[in-house]
Formats: structure tokens, C-alpha cells, sequence
């Protein structure tokens, strides 16, 4: 049974890029957070967020990427499971429908991140934990800020996670707030607490 310490190991060999790395770091401390409220399995939800886009630098395009990296993840040995959530973050270009927690999880909490990262790393303190919940609110206003990040897409999944699984409680700013959360207290482990400020 592959671990949470094989998947970082695999991403250390795929990923050069740190910015790429924070991301799944990220991700990865946003489902672990969301799996121990959820009452899931959160180790094993961790290492599907440290997973889900090993394979980006290899595979730049949605053409590719994640149905390239399945092909990798089969060779590597990681199980069937763990390689249909990881093609169900992107169901238009793979076909795999998201249906069970874990994948809609995953598709709420992979944007957003972006955002957060981004909004950290403009502040001169470069220090997570100087980012509120208003910071953020100015910034999603702000579409040139972290473009890539596309709030329609967030708001999507956001809203299908909470229909899924809160029963359509889970309103976007407490699903931002959440996610900003678990990203401060894993702020060592994403380079996010003062230790690239200039």
C-alpha cells in the first residue's frame, strides 16, 4: 500500500518547480483539514492532495494533464482508487465523474489555494498568517489579481462540495476561511512563514 511519504517522494521527482510544490502542499493541507471535519480518512485524503498534479510540469496542457499521469501513476503502482479521484479534478478533459466526497473536496480546495498563495506572497512579510479573511474578499474583487485563479469555477465547486457534503451549508467565505485555516497551520511546511521575505 503506497504512503503519504511515497507520494511526496514522487512529486520530488516530477516537480522542479517550488511554486508547483507549495500548490500540492497546500492542497494537500486543505483536504487533510476537510477530511478530519468530514470524518474520512485524513492521511489518505492528504496524500491525494499532495498527488493531484505531479505530473503538470511533464504534462503542461489539460490535453494531457491528469490522464497522462494516470498512465504514471499505474506504472508507480498507486491503486485504481486513488488514481479515479485524482482524473475526477478534471472531469471535462478525462470523463470521470466526481461522486464521492473525496473528489469533490479535492476540486474545492485546488484553485482556491492559488488565491491564497498569491495574496501572501505580495505582502513584504511574506507571512501567511497575515492573511484575513478581508484581505482575501479584496483581493477575489481584484480579477487581474491571480488571474489564473477563476472564481467562477472556484464559486462552482465550492458550491457543489457543500451541496455534497454539508448538506448546502458550506457558503464560499466559510469554505475560503477553512481552507486559509489549514494553510497557516501548515505554514512551515509551505515556505509561508516570513522565510522568503526579503
Amino acid at each position: 500500500m503506497k504512503t503519504k511519504d511515497d507520494a511526496w517522494a514522487l512529486v520530488c521527482r516530477h516537480v522542479q518547480e517550488p511554486g508547483l510544490r507549495r500548490h500540492m502542499l497546500a492542497v494537500s493541507a486543505a483536504m487533510g483539514a476537510y477530511a478530519h471535519r468530514l470524518d474520512q480518512d485524513v492521511v489518505y485524503w492528504e496524500t491525494v492532495g499532495l498527488l493531484h498534479d505531479f505530473d503538470w510540469e511533464i504534462h503542461p496542457t489539460l490535453d494531457e494533464h491528469p490522464g497522462k499521469g494516470a498512465g504514471m501513476l499505474r506504472a508507480e503502482g498507486w491503486d485504481e482508487e486513488t488514481i479515479r479521484v485524482i482524473l475526477s479534478h478534471y472531469t471535462e478533459g478525462t470523463g470521470v465523474e466526481r461522486h464521492k466526497p473525496i473528489d469533490f473536496a479535492l476540486m474545492a480546495c485546488d484553485e482556491i489555494t492559488g488565491l491564497i498563495i498569491a495574496t501572501t506572497l505580495v505582502k513584504p512579510s511574506r507571512n501567511i498568517a497575515e492573511v484575513t479573511a478581508s484581505t482575501l474578499r479584496k483581493k477575489w474583487k481584484d480579477r487581474r489579481f491571480a488571474a489564473g485563479v477563476d472564481r467562477v469555477d472556484v464559486m462552482a465547486a465550492t458550491a457543489d462540495f457543500s451541496r455534497e457534503c454539508f448538506a448546502g451549508e458550506l457558503e464560499l467565505w466559510a469554505h475560503i476561511d477553512n481552507v486559509l485555516q489549514a494553510m497557516q497551520d501548515a505554514a512551515a511546511a509551505l515556505e509561508l512563514d516570513g522565510r522568503l521575505a526579503a
